[in-house]
Protein backbone atom coordinates (compact mmCIF):
# COMPACT_ATOMS: atom_id res chain seq x y z
CA UNK A 1 0.00 0.00 0.00
CA UNK A 2 1.17 3.01 -0.96
CA UNK A 3 0.92 7.07 -1.67
CA UNK A 4 2.37 8.49 -4.75
CA UNK A 5 2.51 12.19 -5.56
CA UNK A 6 3.59 13.50 -9.05
CA UNK A 7 3.99 17.91 -8.79
CA UNK A 8 1.94 18.14 -11.82
CA UNK A 9 -0.52 20.40 -10.40
CA UNK A 10 -0.86 22.98 -8.13
CA UNK A 11 0.52 21.15 -4.70
CA UNK A 12 -1.70 23.24 -2.50
CA UNK A 13 -5.28 22.16 -4.38
CA UNK A 14 -5.55 18.67 -2.45
CA UNK A 15 -4.67 20.07 0.84
CA UNK A 16 -6.81 22.94 0.76
CA UNK A 17 -9.44 20.80 -0.29
CA UNK A 18 -9.22 18.64 2.53
CA UNK A 19 -9.48 21.00 5.23
CA UNK A 20 -12.60 22.99 3.32
CA UNK A 21 -13.75 19.28 3.52
CA UNK A 22 -14.79 19.86 7.25
CA UNK A 23 -18.11 22.02 6.03
CA UNK A 24 -16.94 25.11 7.71
CA UNK A 25 -15.81 28.34 6.16
CA UNK A 26 -12.12 29.33 5.92
CA UNK A 27 -10.96 32.25 5.06
CA UNK A 28 -8.21 33.13 2.15
CA UNK A 29 -5.96 34.75 5.13
CA UNK A 30 -6.48 32.25 7.47
CA UNK A 31 -5.53 29.35 5.11
CA UNK A 32 -2.55 31.44 3.80
CA UNK A 33 -1.19 31.66 7.31
CA UNK A 34 -1.84 27.68 7.37
CA UNK A 35 -0.33 26.99 4.66
CA UNK A 36 2.78 29.85 4.87
CA UNK A 37 1.93 31.37 1.45
CA UNK A 38 0.22 34.43 -0.32
CA UNK A 39 -3.86 34.68 -0.29
CA UNK A 40 -2.68 34.99 -4.46
CA UNK A 41 -1.75 31.04 -4.05
CA UNK A 42 -4.32 30.05 -1.75
CA UNK A 43 -6.91 32.02 -4.55
CA UNK A 44 -4.92 30.12 -7.78
CA UNK A 45 -5.15 26.54 -5.80
CA UNK A 46 -8.71 26.91 -4.91
CA UNK A 47 -9.08 28.22 -9.07
CA UNK A 48 -7.51 25.01 -10.20
CA UNK A 49 -9.93 22.73 -8.34
CA UNK A 50 -12.93 24.55 -9.71
CA UNK A 51 -11.16 23.91 -12.93
CA UNK A 52 -11.24 19.88 -12.16
CA UNK A 53 -14.59 20.12 -11.24
CA UNK A 54 -14.83 20.96 -7.18
CA UNK A 55 -17.73 23.01 -6.27
CA UNK A 56 -16.56 25.38 -3.71
CA UNK A 57 -18.99 28.12 -1.51
CA UNK A 58 -17.71 31.64 -1.33
CA UNK A 59 -19.15 34.00 0.86
CA UNK A 60 -17.61 37.70 1.31
CA UNK A 61 -16.47 38.21 4.57
CA UNK A 62 -16.56 34.40 5.60
CA UNK A 63 -14.15 32.47 3.18
CA UNK A 64 -14.37 29.51 1.11
CA UNK A 65 -15.70 25.91 1.91
CA UNK A 66 -17.23 22.61 0.42
CA UNK A 67 -20.97 22.18 0.88
CA UNK A 68 -20.13 18.33 0.75
CA UNK A 69 -16.52 16.35 1.38
CA UNK A 70 -14.92 14.81 -1.77
CA UNK A 71 -15.29 11.14 -1.08
CA UNK A 72 -11.55 10.64 -1.37
CA UNK A 73 -9.61 7.86 -2.34
CA UNK A 74 -8.07 5.08 0.82
CA UNK A 75 -6.18 2.23 0.14
CA UNK A 76 -6.94 0.60 3.15
CA UNK A 77 -10.68 1.11 2.28
CA UNK A 78 -10.26 -0.72 -0.63
CA UNK A 79 -8.19 -3.56 0.93
CA UNK A 80 -11.27 -4.09 3.55
CA UNK A 81 -13.42 -3.96 0.52
CA UNK A 82 -11.32 -6.61 -1.00
CA UNK A 83 -11.65 -9.17 1.84
CA UNK A 84 -10.19 -12.29 1.18
CA UNK A 85 -8.85 -10.79 -2.49
CA UNK A 86 -6.63 -8.19 -0.80
CA UNK A 87 -3.71 -10.75 -1.07
CA UNK A 88 -4.35 -10.38 -4.55
CA UNK A 89 -3.62 -6.99 -5.66
CA UNK A 90 -1.23 -4.33 -4.76
CA UNK A 91 -3.04 -1.21 -4.13
CA UNK A 92 -1.36 2.28 -4.88
CA UNK A 93 -3.25 5.65 -4.56
CA UNK A 94 -2.09 8.93 -6.12
CA UNK A 95 -2.49 12.35 -5.63
CA UNK A 96 -1.93 13.80 -8.90
CA UNK A 97 -1.27 12.02 -11.71
CA UNK A 98 -0.87 12.70 -15.62
CA UNK A 99 -2.70 9.09 -17.03
CA UNK A 100 -2.80 6.36 -14.89
CA UNK A 101 -1.97 4.23 -17.77
CA UNK A 102 0.89 5.78 -18.50
CA UNK A 103 2.21 5.86 -15.37
CA UNK A 104 1.50 1.71 -14.30
CA UNK A 105 3.00 0.89 -17.94
CA UNK A 106 6.76 2.76 -16.20
CA UNK A 107 5.84 0.98 -12.95
CA UNK A 108 5.63 -2.35 -14.64
CA UNK A 109 8.57 -1.65 -16.94
CA UNK A 110 10.59 -0.96 -13.48
CA UNK A 111 8.93 -4.83 -12.25
CA UNK A 112 5.64 -3.72 -10.59
CA UNK A 113 3.98 -7.31 -9.66
CA UNK A 114 1.11 -8.79 -11.40
CA UNK A 115 -2.33 -7.22 -10.42
CA UNK A 116 -0.93 -3.77 -9.25
CA UNK A 117 -4.24 -1.07 -9.20
CA UNK A 118 -3.32 2.58 -9.56
CA UNK A 119 -5.97 4.84 -8.47
CA UNK A 120 -5.79 8.54 -8.68
CA UNK A 121 -7.48 11.52 -7.04
CA UNK A 122 -6.59 13.65 -9.94
CA UNK A 123 -5.44 12.39 -13.18
CA UNK A 124 -5.11 15.60 -15.63
CA UNK A 125 -4.02 14.02 -18.22
CA UNK A 126 -5.96 11.05 -19.09
CA UNK A 127 -6.35 8.96 -22.28
CA UNK A 128 -9.30 7.71 -23.73
CA UNK A 129 -9.70 6.15 -27.17
CA UNK A 130 -8.25 7.12 -30.62
CA UNK A 131 -6.44 9.96 -28.61
CA UNK A 132 -8.72 11.76 -26.35
CA UNK A 133 -8.77 13.35 -23.13
CA UNK A 134 -10.58 11.83 -20.53
CA UNK A 135 -11.89 14.76 -17.96
CA UNK A 136 -11.54 13.83 -14.32
CA UNK A 137 -13.26 15.44 -11.16
CA UNK A 138 -11.94 15.72 -8.03
CA UNK A 139 -14.25 13.18 -5.88
CA UNK A 140 -16.67 12.75 -9.08
CA UNK A 141 -14.56 10.11 -11.14
CA UNK A 142 -12.71 6.95 -10.72
CA UNK A 143 -9.95 6.95 -12.47
CA UNK A 144 -7.79 3.20 -12.12
CA UNK A 145 -5.14 1.03 -13.87
CA UNK A 146 -4.41 -2.48 -13.65
CA UNK A 147 -1.43 -4.19 -14.32
CA UNK A 148 -2.36 -7.88 -15.40
CA UNK A 149 0.56 -10.01 -16.43
CA UNK A 150 0.40 -13.05 -19.18
CA UNK A 151 2.45 -16.09 -20.13
CA UNK A 152 1.06 -16.10 -23.64
CA UNK A 153 1.70 -13.28 -26.09
CA UNK A 154 -0.13 -10.55 -27.39
CA UNK A 155 -2.32 -12.00 -29.62
CA UNK A 156 -4.03 -14.22 -27.25
CA UNK A 157 -5.04 -10.87 -25.92
CA UNK A 158 -7.26 -9.97 -28.54
CA UNK A 159 -11.06 -8.98 -26.72
CA UNK A 160 -9.58 -8.68 -23.33
CA UNK A 161 -11.64 -5.21 -23.30
CA UNK A 162 -14.42 -7.11 -23.77
CA UNK A 163 -13.97 -9.20 -21.11
CA UNK A 164 -13.21 -5.76 -18.98
CA UNK A 165 -16.37 -4.94 -19.95
CA UNK A 166 -18.25 -7.97 -18.34
CA UNK A 167 -16.62 -7.20 -15.28
CA UNK A 168 -17.41 -3.49 -14.85
CA UNK A 169 -21.01 -4.29 -16.05
CA UNK A 170 -21.17 -6.70 -12.99
CA UNK A 171 -19.43 -4.06 -10.69
CA UNK A 172 -22.09 -1.12 -11.23
CA UNK A 173 -24.73 -3.65 -11.31
CA UNK A 174 -23.75 -4.49 -7.63
CA UNK A 175 -24.40 -1.46 -6.64
CA UNK A 176 -28.15 -1.03 -8.31
CA UNK A 177 -26.72 0.76 -11.67
CA UNK A 178 -29.09 -1.30 -13.50
CA UNK A 179 -29.75 -0.64 -17.55
CA UNK A 180 -26.20 -0.25 -18.25
CA UNK A 181 -25.23 -1.06 -21.87
CA UNK A 182 -21.99 -2.41 -23.69
CA UNK A 183 -20.63 -0.06 -26.49
CA UNK A 184 -18.19 -1.88 -28.42
CA UNK A 185 -15.69 -2.35 -27.79
CA UNK A 186 -15.03 -0.84 -24.74
CA UNK A 187 -17.56 1.67 -23.75
CA UNK A 188 -20.18 1.94 -20.88
CA UNK A 189 -23.49 3.50 -21.56
CA UNK A 190 -26.76 4.28 -20.05
CA UNK A 191 -29.90 5.16 -22.31
CA UNK A 192 -27.16 5.92 -25.10
CA UNK A 193 -24.88 8.22 -23.26
CA UNK A 194 -21.57 7.37 -21.67
CA UNK A 195 -20.84 6.37 -18.19
CA UNK A 196 -17.77 4.75 -18.42
CA UNK A 197 -14.68 3.51 -20.69
CA UNK A 198 -11.64 1.40 -21.19
CA UNK A 199 -8.31 1.73 -22.35
CA UNK A 200 -6.43 -1.26 -22.94
CA UNK A 201 -2.67 -1.15 -23.76
CA UNK A 202 -0.38 -4.06 -24.69
CA UNK A 203 3.36 -4.76 -24.16
CA UNK A 204 5.14 -8.06 -25.32
CA UNK A 205 6.47 -10.73 -27.00
CA UNK A 206 4.67 -12.66 -30.00
CA UNK A 207 5.10 -15.93 -28.49
CA UNK A 208 4.90 -14.30 -24.72
CA UNK A 209 5.21 -13.35 -22.28
CA UNK A 210 2.61 -9.89 -22.60
CA UNK A 211 1.16 -7.55 -20.35
CA UNK A 212 -1.98 -5.50 -20.15
CA UNK A 213 -2.30 -2.06 -18.51
CA UNK A 214 -6.51 -1.64 -18.13
CA UNK A 215 -7.54 1.53 -17.53
CA UNK A 216 -11.25 2.35 -16.56
CA UNK A 217 -12.78 5.58 -16.02
CA UNK A 218 -16.32 5.97 -14.18
CA UNK A 219 -17.69 9.18 -13.77
CA UNK A 220 -19.54 8.79 -10.93
CA UNK A 221 -20.34 12.67 -10.25
CA UNK A 222 -20.01 15.31 -13.34
CA UNK A 223 -20.85 19.07 -12.50
CA UNK A 224 -22.61 20.89 -15.33
CA UNK A 225 -19.77 23.04 -15.77
CA UNK A 226 -17.39 19.59 -16.80
CA UNK A 227 -20.25 18.31 -19.41
CA UNK A 228 -20.28 20.98 -21.20
CA UNK A 229 -16.33 20.36 -22.02
CA UNK A 230 -17.06 16.89 -23.19
CA UNK A 231 -17.70 16.57 -26.93
CA UNK A 232 -19.89 13.48 -26.69
CA UNK A 233 -23.44 13.13 -24.10
CA UNK A 234 -22.58 11.36 -21.01
CA UNK A 235 -24.05 10.45 -18.05
CA UNK A 236 -22.66 9.48 -14.15
CA UNK A 237 -24.06 7.16 -11.41
CA UNK A 238 -25.57 10.07 -9.92
CA UNK A 239 -28.16 10.43 -12.29
CA UNK A 240 -27.96 6.45 -12.84
CA UNK A 241 -28.42 5.43 -9.31
CA UNK A 242 -31.04 6.56 -6.20
CA UNK A 243 -27.73 6.37 -3.81
CA UNK A 244 -24.16 7.60 -3.81
CA UNK A 245 -21.88 5.13 -4.18
CA UNK A 246 -18.42 4.95 -2.32
CA UNK A 247 -15.45 4.98 -5.27
CA UNK A 248 -13.06 2.82 -2.63
CA UNK A 249 -16.43 0.28 -2.66
CA UNK A 250 -16.65 0.77 -6.56
CA UNK A 251 -13.59 -0.37 -7.30
CA UNK A 252 -12.88 -3.27 -4.93
CA UNK A 253 -16.06 -4.51 -6.31
CA UNK A 254 -14.41 -4.21 -9.62
CA UNK A 255 -11.32 -5.95 -8.75
CA UNK A 256 -12.95 -9.21 -7.28
CA UNK A 257 -15.03 -9.24 -10.36
CA UNK A 258 -12.53 -8.65 -12.68
CA UNK A 259 -10.76 -11.50 -11.17
CA UNK A 260 -13.30 -13.87 -11.56
CA UNK A 261 -13.50 -12.44 -15.26
CA UNK A 262 -10.05 -12.89 -16.13
CA UNK A 263 -9.48 -16.16 -14.79
CA UNK A 264 -12.36 -16.95 -17.35
CA UNK A 265 -10.68 -15.22 -20.07
CA UNK A 266 -6.95 -16.92 -18.80
CA UNK A 267 -8.66 -20.11 -20.04
CA UNK A 268 -11.26 -19.87 -22.64
CA UNK A 269 -10.86 -15.80 -24.26
CA UNK A 270 -14.48 -14.81 -24.94
CA UNK A 271 -16.36 -18.07 -24.98
CA UNK A 272 -17.98 -17.98 -22.07
CA UNK A 273 -18.60 -14.36 -21.74
CA UNK A 274 -19.28 -13.42 -25.09
CA UNK A 275 -22.97 -14.15 -24.48
CA UNK A 276 -23.05 -12.06 -21.44
CA UNK A 277 -21.66 -9.23 -23.51
CA UNK A 278 -24.11 -9.66 -26.11
CA UNK A 279 -26.97 -9.31 -23.89
CA UNK A 280 -26.24 -6.37 -23.08
CA UNK A 281 -24.84 -4.50 -26.34
CA UNK A 282 -26.57 -1.48 -27.04
CA UNK A 283 -26.26 -2.13 -31.00
CA UNK A 284 -27.25 -5.28 -30.99
CA UNK A 285 -29.38 -5.94 -34.27
CA UNK A 286 -29.63 -1.86 -34.81
CA UNK A 287 -28.01 -0.54 -37.79
CA UNK A 288 -24.49 1.17 -37.21
CA UNK A 289 -21.89 3.23 -38.88
CA UNK A 290 -18.25 1.90 -38.47
CA UNK A 291 -15.88 4.55 -38.79
CA UNK A 292 -12.11 2.76 -39.22
CA UNK A 293 -8.83 3.21 -38.73
CA UNK A 294 -8.07 4.16 -42.59
CA UNK A 295 -10.36 6.81 -43.00
CA UNK A 296 -13.50 4.55 -44.57
CA UNK A 297 -16.62 3.90 -43.31
CA UNK A 298 -18.62 0.81 -43.39
CA UNK A 299 -22.65 0.53 -42.85
CA UNK A 300 -24.55 -3.21 -41.57
CA UNK A 301 -26.36 -3.97 -38.82
CA UNK A 302 -24.40 -5.15 -35.92
CA UNK A 303 -25.53 -9.05 -35.19
CA UNK A 304 -22.81 -10.29 -33.03
CA UNK A 305 -19.14 -10.78 -31.78
CA UNK A 306 -16.41 -13.42 -33.11
CA UNK A 307 -14.76 -15.57 -31.15
CA UNK A 308 -12.27 -13.28 -31.19
CA UNK A 309 -13.93 -10.43 -30.23
CA UNK A 310 -14.18 -8.52 -33.43
CA UNK A 311 -17.98 -7.00 -34.34
CA UNK A 312 -20.03 -8.81 -36.63
CA UNK A 313 -21.72 -6.68 -39.54
CA UNK A 314 -24.27 -7.58 -41.86
CA UNK A 315 -24.27 -5.36 -45.07
CA UNK A 316 -27.57 -4.47 -47.03
CA UNK A 317 -25.74 -6.63 -49.85
CA UNK A 318 -26.16 -9.75 -47.37
CA UNK A 319 -22.06 -10.33 -46.40
CA UNK A 320 -20.88 -10.53 -43.02
CA UNK A 321 -17.91 -8.58 -41.95
CA UNK A 322 -15.54 -8.74 -38.78
CA UNK A 323 -14.32 -5.31 -37.71
CA UNK A 324 -11.49 -5.71 -35.24
CA UNK A 325 -11.54 -1.52 -35.11
CA UNK A 326 -13.12 1.23 -35.44
CA UNK A 327 -15.61 4.34 -33.74
CA UNK A 328 -19.05 2.36 -34.45
CA UNK A 329 -22.15 4.72 -34.30
CA UNK A 330 -25.95 4.22 -34.37
CA UNK A 331 -27.71 5.14 -37.75
CA UNK A 332 -31.03 5.38 -38.77
CA UNK A 333 -30.80 2.88 -41.88
CA UNK A 334 -28.16 0.68 -43.24
CA UNK A 335 -26.24 2.25 -46.61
Amino acid sequence: MKSILTPALNPLLLPLLRILSDGEFHSGEALAQQFGVSRASVWNALQAAQDHGAVLHKVRGRGYRLPAAPDWLDAGVIECGLGAYARDYHIHVAEYVGSTNAELLRMAVAGAPHRSCLVAEIQHAGRGRRGRAWQSVVGGSLTASILWRFDTGIAALSGLSLAVGVALLRALRQFGADKIQLKWPNDLLWHYRKLAGILIEVQGDVMGPSLAVIGIGINLQLPAAVRAEIDQAVTDLHEVCATPISRNQLLAALLIHLNAVMADFGQSGLLNLRAEWLAAHAYQDKPVRALLANGSDQCGTAVGLSADGALLLQTAGGEQLALNGGEVHLTRRIA
